[in-house]
Formats: structure tokens, C-alpha cells, sequence
């Protein structure tokens, strides 16, 4: 992603989707639906004002025609967080859902906040490869654990061969996968050095490197509270008047959390420095989940300090 540069003349909401796009224009209040296509909306990115500003939602993949016909049109676009669009729509006391109603949200949030909002661009072709695997090898993990658990169910002994040869096939697929994923990181001399950087932060081995570079490409590009609340592991705080209430960490990335809290677990045991740290937490009456997300916010930090410092050289 890019920062804003040019204020735009020109707002168009994208309602994402399956089969069509419903787009509202800004500057005369037109609606128009496009049929999800890479070549009619590259016939119609082409005909956009230069200094106009798309805005869509992610919608599952479903927006990466509109974000390419844009980019290769030279068309500025920004993909929104479904969250703020959703509060900014209720704030207007809208109660209706309708694809024009999304679409023209969508136009107004970005007039509104366009100072604030960064344009995508395309990410990285291997990284993008690298997301998949991760998410297809997470997905396959998940499903190994659940038929783990039926193995152990009570009265599953009649289903147990069918389970016990599904949970056999899914081990062969996640050790295939992880090493399509290995092979893919050498592949990339970036990515191999960012994967060695991360490994030398306590409690990250090969699997949450990897991990960490498919879901937090941001990592060594932002600042440490930055990323930490990209992660999901800033603590929020609830105070009004003269009640402070308890802080709690909130939103961010859900498979990153799960990643950094078994890298947690693993440094508040092993590492000599984290278990310290750990330790301390638990000695001032913290809980034992606040202090792991404490040294899960901690390892993320260090981790995003150290690939900033690393290629900061180069």
C-alpha cells in the first residue's frame, strides 16, 4: 500500500460481487452495475477520470479483478476494512442493506476519510503464493485436530478406520505442503533473509517465520505500536470518569494471534530472557493470558524492530 498523494475529484464506491460489481459515482450520484469480469472492467477503468478514487471492500477475492483492472489503469483504489465501513453506514442510522446502499457508503466513507485512507497495490507475487499455502496448510491443520478429536469420542470405534485413514492422508498433505513452502521461501532471497531474521527472535521457529511472512507483510515497515495493533495485541483502554476498567487487547489478525501464541508459549519456557519477563508479569498479579499476550506483543515488536534494522542496511 501507498499513501495518499493527490486529493481526488472523483469517489467511487464498489459494491463486491460474485458476478457483478454495483458502482456509485460520487460527482453525479449514477449507479452502474459491471459484470465481474477482468475485461469489462478494464474496458471501464480505462474511461475513469485520473484523479479518482475507488473504494471496495475485501470480499473473499472476489475484488481482485476490480483492483487489477484499476492498478493497470493507473486508477488510485482503496481496500477497505469491512468493520469501519460497517460503523460509518450505522452511523448514519441507515437500517436498509442493498448493494446501491453499500455502494454509495462506500463513495461517501472515502470522501470523508480520504485524507486517511493508504491505496492498495499489488503485493508481492511469491508472498502471494506464500498466503495461500499458509492459509490451505492452517485449513488442513484444523481439520486434522477435528478428526483427532473423533478418534477419541466415545462410540467412534465403528467409524474409527475412516477416521484414522483421513487423519493419515491429511499428515502426507501438511508435510507435502510444508515443503512447497520451504522450497517457495528459498526460492526468494528476501524472503529466506526476513525467514532467518525471525528465527533469531526467541520463541519464532520455521513454521511461524513462515507464517509471519504470509500474514504480517507489514512487518519492518511500521512502528512497534503499529504493528502491534495490525496483530491484534495492543491493549485498548475503557476509562470514563473516574472508572478505568481492565484493558483488553481486540481486533487485529486472528491466525496471526494463534501464531504468536504458541511462539509465546514456547519463549516464556524456553527463553531465558522471555521467562523472566513472563515471570515478573505473573509475580505483579497479572494473569496468566495477559502475560502471554504481554511477551506475544513483545516477540512481534522485536520482530519488526529486526527486519527494520536488517534491511535499513541494505
Amino acid at each position: 500500500m501507498s499513501a495518499q498523494t493527490n486529493i481526488p475529484c472523483q469517489f467511487l464506491g464498489c459494491d463486491v460481487g460474485k458476478a457483478e460489481i454495483v458502482v456509485f459515482d460520487s460527482r453525479d450520484s449514477s449507479c452502474v452495475k459491471l459484470a465481474n469480469t477482468p475485461q469489462a472492467l478494464a474496458r471501464w477503468a480505462e474511461g475513469l477520470e485520473r484523479e479518482c478514487l475507488a473504494i471496495c471492500e475485501a470480499t473473499g477475492g472476489y475484488e481482485a479483478n476490480l483492483l487489477t483492472a484499476l492498478l493497470n489503469a493507473g486508477r488510485s483504489v482503496h481496500r477497505a476494512d469491512a468493520r469501519k465501513v460497517k460503523a460509518f453506514i450505522r452511523s448514519f442510522g441507515t437500517l436498509g442493506k442493498t448493494d446501491t446502499i453499500d455502494a454509495r457508503a462506500l463513495a461517501l466513507y472515502g470522501a470523508e476519510r480520504v485524507q486517511h485512507l493508504r491505496r492498495w497495490s499489488a503485493p508481492n507475487e511469491t508472498r502471494l503464493k506464500l498466503q495461500g499455502l499458509i492459509h490451505a496448510r492452517q485449513d488442513m491443520v484444523a481439520q486434522r485436530t477435528a478428526c483427532s478429536n473423533r478418534l477419541k469420542a466415545p462410540g467412534a470405534q465403528e467409524a474409527q478406520p475412516y477416521f484414522t485413514a483421513l487423519a493419515d492422508c491429511l499428515d502426507q498433505q501438511i508435510a507435502a505442503i510444508e515443503t512447497q513452502i520451504s522450497t517457495l521461501i528459498a526460492s526468494d532471497d528476501h524472503l529466506t533473509k526476513a525467514a532467518a531474521v525471525l528465527r533469531s527472535v526467541p520463541g519464532i521457529g520455521h513454521k511461524t517465520a513462515f507464517a509471519l511472512l504470509a500474514l504480517m507483510p507489514e512487518l519492518g515497515t511500521c512502528s512497534g505500536k503499529q504493528i502491534a495493533s495490525l496483530a491484534g495485541l495492543a491493549p485498548h483502554p475503557r476509562q470514563s470518569g473516574n472508572a478505568d476498567a481492565y484493558r483488553h487487547v481486540r481486533g487485529g489478525r486472528p491466525d496471526v494471534k494463534k501464531a504468536m501464541f504458541m511462539a509465546a508459549l514456547s519463549a516464556s519456557t524456553r527463553s531465558k530472557t522471555m521467562k523472566i519477563v513472563y515471570q515478573r508479569l505473573i509475580a505483579n498479579g497479572k494473569k496468566p493470558l495477559v502475560a502471554i499476550t504481554a511477551i506475544m506483543r513483545k516477540i512481534i515488536v522485536i520482530a519488526n524492530a529486526k527486519l527494520r534494522d536488517k534491511f535499513a542496511e541494505q
